[in-house]
């Protein structure tokens, strides 16, 4: 990463030190996270072939996440963010050895196995909030986007390794277990294993609570309201939101089903389908890993709201082409290029808000934020999933590409597209500077928009 020479006197102390520990310790524990995600989905696509399980497998995947993050933003503001990951991470980890305690006494019922994706959500809706918000806590603001564009790639890095490690721990597992559910045990110890290592390097990061005096004896629900009419009034904020929900409801949600349309469409014996759908979760997140080292490297000065915009109408353009693909192998590059597209949306997104938003609503905003993504998907999967059972997926793809461009051309060409297109113009002039003076900027801009 490159450090200026003249970096400002109010940048963190040994920032770059913090910003490698906590990357370190994200990327380990979430290594773990990835094995029993990959491994649970596919245990539960091969077993049941049913659109509706997986549309059970996102309610309780991200519906508890949606719930929890409505405190969790708040908690996220209140509270040390680096004790609440740290919570979070532990929680998480001892469910699941629960979860592989149970199951090896012979218990495998799949509502143990919904129970525990509910409190892992449930986990992810504290965790989000706080880790979104504390990264602009270590990391100087002019290296906002090149950190999170790093941080984008790691985690697709992650998603690179992780369904190879997934897929021949499943294989061997399952090779060596006299159940199909027995191939879950090894990989959720190593959850466990992974999550501990993530706490351990996060314990070293000096991290303070980001809180105003002045709101030191209001109460949680005080802090929540304060959070629900800032999202409600502050309207550029309010349209990133919408665009969230669009893509994950129209794009998220549908790309859900692809490992589903895998065994089906192209399906070619058990063994073989987990091969197929570790190649397929690989070929997505190289194509992430390439994106984020693009983004990063090439596009820290670009439009944030270019890039969220183009990128939002290129997924609608993949889903189509997902949907159409004549073989097993132009499906592998659809997801490629799917992979290649999301820093490319997700990277401005996030830093965007941690430009405009003042430090100390950040965890409310990213709270709202995790209550989006997490409500889009079940609700996305709520509707697509049962369909998936009525006609073929293909279709579905496609219908979700199209509804795609015309929502997306709608949220820009609408007038509150256009002042927020005007709003991130604004804070695009004083990139690098503190978030409060990018917030001023932005509310500037949408007045002078409505006043024109």
């Amino acid at each position: 990463m490159e450090v200026d020479a003249g970096a400002e006197a109010s940048d963190p102390a040994h920032w770059l030190r913090h910003v490698i520990l906590f990357l370190s310790g994200q990327t380990v524990s979430l290594f773990g996270s990835m094995l029993v995600q990959y491994a649970v989905f596919w245990y539960l696509t091969i077993e049941y072939k049913s659109g509706g399980i997986m549309a059970l497998a996102a309610l309780f995947g991200f519906l508890p996440q949606a719930i929890v993050s409505i405190f969790g933003g708040v908690w996220a503001d209140r509270h040390n963010r680096k004790y609440l990951i740290m919570g979070a991470d532990a929680a998480i980890a001892l469910t699941t050895l629960g979860l592989a305690v149970i199951m090896m006494t012979g218990y495998d019922a799949v509502w143990l196995i919904f129970l525990t994706m509910a409190i892992r959500s449930a986990g992810a809706g504290i965790q989000m909030p706080a880790v979104s918000a504390l990264i602009p806590q270590i990391v100087p603001m002019r290296n906002l986007i090149r950190v999170n564009g790093i941080n984008g790639s790691i985690q697709s890095a992650m998603a690179l390794v992780a369904p190879a490690a997934a897929g021949a721990l499943y294989a061997w597992a399952a090779a060596t277990s006299d159940s199909a559910v027995g191939a879950l045990i090894p990989i959720f110890f190593i959850d466990v294993a992974t999550a501990a290592i993530g706490i351990a390097l996060i314990a070293f990061i000096p991290v303070r609570a980001v809180r105003r005096a002045a709101d030191a004896a209001t109460g949680y629900f005080a802090d929540l309201v304060d959070g629900v009419r800032y999202v409600a009034h502050h309207a550029f904020v309010r349209w990133l939101l919408v665009v969230f929900a669009i893509v994950f409801v129209l794009t998220v949600a549908p790309s859900n089903l692809t490992p589903l349309m895998a065994v089906r469409a192209f399906d070619a014996g058990d063994e073989q389908n987990v091969i197929n759908l570790a190649v397929l979760e690989i070929s997505f997140s190289v194509g992430m890993v390439l994106g984020g080292i693009v983004v990063a490297s090439l596009f820290a000065k670009a439009s944030r709201i270019g890039l969220i915009i183009v990128s939002s109408l290129v997924f609608g353009a993949l889903s189509i082409g997902m949907g159409l693909s004549p073989n097993i192998w132009v499906f592998f590059g659809f997801m490629f290029l799917v992979g290649l597209a999301v820093p490319f949306f997700s990277t401005p997104s996030m830093t965007l808000l941690q430009e405009t938003v003042e430090p100390e609503r950040q965890g409310r905003v990213f709270g709202f934020v995790g209550i989006v993504m997490a409500l889009a998907m079940p609700f996305g999967m709520a509707v697509l999933g049962p369909l998936a059972d009525q006609v073929p997926i293909e279709w579905l793809l496609v219908g979700a590409g199209v509804l795609t461009f015309l929502v997306i051309g709608l949220a820009v060409w609408l007038p509150a597209g256009r002042r927020a297109v005007a709003a991130a113009q604004a804070a695009a002039q004083v990139q690098g500077h503190d978030p409060a003076v990018g917030a001023a900027a932005v509310e500037a801009a949408m007045r002078a928009k409505d006043a024109e």
